[in-house]
């Protein structure tokens, strides 16, 4: 069946190889850097790519888990999401705030609209097996419209009101920890027997890696909305922890089988240690030790996070979803290769090099940007072998039956 949201997120997956191509030349001094442009390449990753692929698998998901038929495409949800996304696009790089904060309502009222379709998804069939992953989608959606509304709210002075000490921290904590985190672990517990040919390890820590996800999540917000790590260090340890637990939920039965440890899984399984990266280095932040470039972490550890952590885990994941929609008849499989898989580990590494060598900076992080731009093209490539074998199937003429 056609999702037209499937075919934006290839779209956006283009947007975003250019970009990473335009800030590896921008560091290299090739191209002049454009003011709002640096956020712009996140957005196409965060609020794309990834936001289009979400919006356009989990009502999949979820019916499939609960056992009912797959729902229609909404169209009144397609149209105000991306409407609200092609406004944003205008607005980000002309730092615009009417444009943003149009654009962010638009997003706002889709998500709430996702989150009623999901929340509606319930069989009649007392057999039916339940979506575990259905409060982790639902919960991730709420911390995306708490995202969507510090983000907004940047243009029109709402963080003073709100009495947000860090408005921005807590935009990308309620993106980052909130949103992605939950859905990826949504997705991850709702998947992973279909790739993997197994279940996880305990499959009834699902609930409690939930409650800690979610509590852990909501702690990093209020850290940086009142600036005190009372709420921030134990939101912190609760969601880490919740994170290792489901890593190691999926890494641990495909141990012993090296036929299981295809590129795909190492591109999950290993995209998690980009969170911990910055996870090691927060208290030498908070010590405020002498030296340190806290300011340089701060301002680059979410690039790392988004090309570390949240693109690669889109590597394995959205190919395997791209070619259950497009290609049913064919063995569903995770995406990605060990060129991608090298690449995006060794882009990262550079780009945290970098922040350490301020005379080089420049140059180490053109080059984690080219490493980036050169990890996205077979990923690419993979997504447009798929469309272009759903598209041609789609026009294969009907045959019908002759007539005497």
């Amino acid at each position: 069946m056609f999702n037209p949201y499937f075919l934006v997120t290839f779209l956006y997956v283009g947007l975003a190889v250019l970009g990473a191509l335009d800030a590896s030349l921008t560091h290299f001094q090739i191209v002049p850097v454009i003011a709002g442009l640096r956020w712009m390449r996140v957005h196409f990753i965060t609020l794309g790519a990834l936001t289009e692929f979400a919006f356009g698998i989990l009502p999949i998901v979820v019916a499939a888990r609960v056992n009912v038929p797959r729902p229609q495409t909404r169209w009144d949800i397609w149209l105000t999401l991306n409407l609200g996304l092609l406004i944003l696009l205008l607005g980000i790089p002309m730092v615009s705030g009417v444009l943003i904060t149009a654009g962010g309502t638009l997003v706002f009222i889709a998500v709430i609209l996702l989150m009623q379709q999901l929340g509606q998804m319930r069989s009649a069939q007392a057999e039916a097996q339940p979506s575990s992953g259905k409060k982790f989608y639902i919960t991730g959606l709420a911390y995306l419209l708490l995202g969507i509304i510090i983000g907004t709210g940047l243009w029109q002075g709402w963080s003073t009101w709100l009495q947000i000490k860090v408005p921005i921290e807590v935009h990308i904590h309620a993106n980052n920890w909130g949103f992605m985190s939950l859905v990826f672990a949504g997705l991850l517990i709702d998947l992973y027997p279909s790739f993997a040919g197994r279940s996880l390890q305990w499959p009834k820590s699902i609930n409690r890696i939930y409650w800690m996800m979610t509590i852990g999540a909501l702690g990093l917000v209020l850290g940086p909305w009142v600036q005190s790590n009372v709420f921030a260090v134990p939101g912190l340890i609760l969601h880490l922890s919740a994170t290792i637990w489901l890593v190691i939920n999926v890494a641990k039965p495909l141990m012993g089988d090296r036929s299981a440890w295809t590129a795909g899984i190492w591109h999950i399984v290993t995209s998690y240690v980009w969170i911990l990266a910055p996870v090691l280095v927060a208290p030498l932040i908070i010590l405020k030790v002498p030296g340190f470039p806290g300011a340089g972490i701060e301002q680059n550890a979410p690039q790392a996070l988004i090309y570390g952590w949240v693109l690669q885990f889109g590597y394995a994941i959205i190919p395997l979803l791209f070619r259950r929609v497009f290609t049913p008849d064919q063995q569903p499989k995770l995406g990605g290769n060990w060129f991608s898989l090298i690449a995006v580990h060794i882009g990262a590494m550079f780009l945290w090099v970098g922040i350490f060598a301020n005379d080089s900076q420049a140059t180490l992080h053109g080059i984690a940007y080219a490493l980036w731009f050169a990890s996205m093209l077979p990923i690419a490539y993979e997504l447009w072998q798929i469309v272009r074998s759903g598209m041609n199937r789609l026009e294969q003429p009907v045959s019908l039956p002759a007539t005497e």
